[in-house]
């Protein structure tokens, strides 16, 4: 049975803004989760997006700081989008706590920043770019920093970010209490947890069926490159009576501007978000986006774990995505906290091959259409990869030093073998030697062994 937020632990002061922003009760993330925060584990948290991550962090987070003094806790995020997303959530949460905040990222002028710090905040959510800026003049310490969050960390790692968090991570203190929210589990995220948290880490894992991507109507259809337009605005056109928002992702940053102004030609709102423009124009965009006055947006993978707009309805992939786990952090955006989506993928004969990887992920059945009116077709059955288990790695070969000295650790567990130490360990100058046991980070419902 499902526990009240009281029940968790909560103060009065949260749950009464929980109440006044329609938080019923907690989602299997956040019931799992605020508990062992609340005991000061560290925690490695692995959900996809939709799930509640930020309140499953946040709010033990605001239980734990006092309204005055230093900044207590660092948050550190992977995109502009998600920084802010993650600011105005806690927010929300803070309303009744005193607790003040400061969202820390490129493309804002610093001045801005500035005056904020100089009022005080308790809580810092950050991209890691800007927050070494802030650091190495000597605006924001770190020395009191009780919590650290490393929010999206996979995404982090995939923007080469890995040497920017370890560089942060050197002016925290270590005694402090560490998570990390990633939506999937690859080595790095694993060895970086093993470096950066304590020996009694807890895990916290969201199984397929606890994402409720069921509540997400998913569907495909192959076409010729050259008719993906067409279908484009097909789709949309006979869905403009369901009121809902929609997101098209596209490959690239060019593709993403083209789309968006022969949606504009043929009469549809449409807005563009990616990397290639200012911050200005991308909040600009966003700003329209979620006030409902531009009905479309264009997006590249940047802004696939940084938008939580609850009217979006419908996802459209446009372009397939190479990474199969990206296409569940792109339709993560419709259906958003139990609500319900559409989301239809475009894809060309040469991406057929790419998107049957996605099909042997999920467990859940994604409709072939047979034209954009869609009217099913019988679907093969599906290609099984596996479970999410490397039996045996290789991951070898060490690398990262230690803060404190030491060898490197050699992982040795029984659902993955990472070859070769070097991986230092900051506590004790012996290496480690992993066998399995409560740590054993391997296992996921979805199979992605083609990596």
């Amino acid at each position: 049975m499902t526990k009240t937020f009281e029940e968790l632990g909560l103060s009065a002061e949260l749950t009464r803004a929980l109440r006044e922003n329609k938080f019923d009760e907690p989602f299997p993330i956040q019931e799992a989760a605020i508990p062992l925060i609340l005991q000061g584990k560290d925690v490695v948290g692995q959900a996809h997006t939709g799930t509640g991550k930020t309140a499953a962090f946040g709010l033990p987070i605001l239980s734990r700081i006092k309204p005055d003094g230093p900044v207590q806790a660092l948050i550190l995020a992977p995109t502009r989008e998600l920084a802010v997303q993650v600011t105005n959530e806690i927010g929300r949460f803070a309303k009744y706590t005193g607790i003040r905040m400061v969202s820390i990222y490129g493309g804002q002028s610093i001045n801005v920043q500035l005056d904020k710090l100089r009022r005080g905040v308790q809580i810092v959510v950050a991209t890691p770019g800007r927050l070494i800026d802030h650091i190495k003049q000597g605006s924001i310490i770190l020395d009191y920093v009780k919590f650290v969050v490393l929010d999206e960390a996979d995404r982090m790692l995939d923007m080469g970010f890995i040497d920017d968090i370890k560089f942060i991570l050197f002016y925290v203190n270590e005694d402090r209490q560490t998570c990390l929210f990633s939506a999937t589990m690859p080595p790095e995220i694993l060895r970086l947890a093993e470096e950066y948290m304590k020996d009694d880490i807890e895990e916290v894992r969201l199984n397929e069926e606890e994402v409720a991507l069921d509540t997400i109507d998913q569907s495909y259809l192959v076409v010729e490159e050259r008719e993906k337009i067409r279908h484009l605005t097909n789709f949309i056109k006979q869905n403009q009576s369901e009121k809902a928002q929609t997101i098209v992702f596209a490959a690239t940053k060019q593709r993403a501007d083209r789309l968006s102004y022969k949606l504009r030609q043929d009469g549809f709102r449409a807005v563009t978000i990616h990397g290639d423009l200012t911050q200005k124009q991308r909040d600009n965009s966003m700003f329209k986006f979620r006030k409902g006055t531009e009905d479309i947006l264009v997006a590249t993978d940047i802004a696939a774990r940084g938008i939580d707009v609850p009217a979006v309805g419908h996802v459209i992939n446009y372009d397939v995505p190479d990474d199969p786990n990206v296409y569940f952090h792109r339709i993560g955006r419709t259906a958003r906290a139990g609500g319900v989506g559409k989301a239809i993928s475009l894809v060309s004969q040469d991406r057929v091959a790419d998107f049957e990887r996605i099909l042997g992920l999920t467990k859940l059945p994604i409709r072939k259409l047979n034209d954009e009116l869609g009217i099913a077709v019988p679907v093969a059955t599906q290609r099984s990869y596996g479970g999410y288990r490397r039996h045996s790695g290789g991951y070898g070969g060490g690398g990262y030093g230690s803060r404190s000295g030491g060898s490197g650790r050699g992982y040795g567990g029984s659902r993955r073998s990472y070859g070769g130490g070097g991986y230092g360990n900051r506590r004790s100058s012996g290496g480690r030697s992993y066998g399995g046991g409560r740590r054993s980070y391997g296992g996921q419902s979805r199979g992605n062994n083609y990596y």
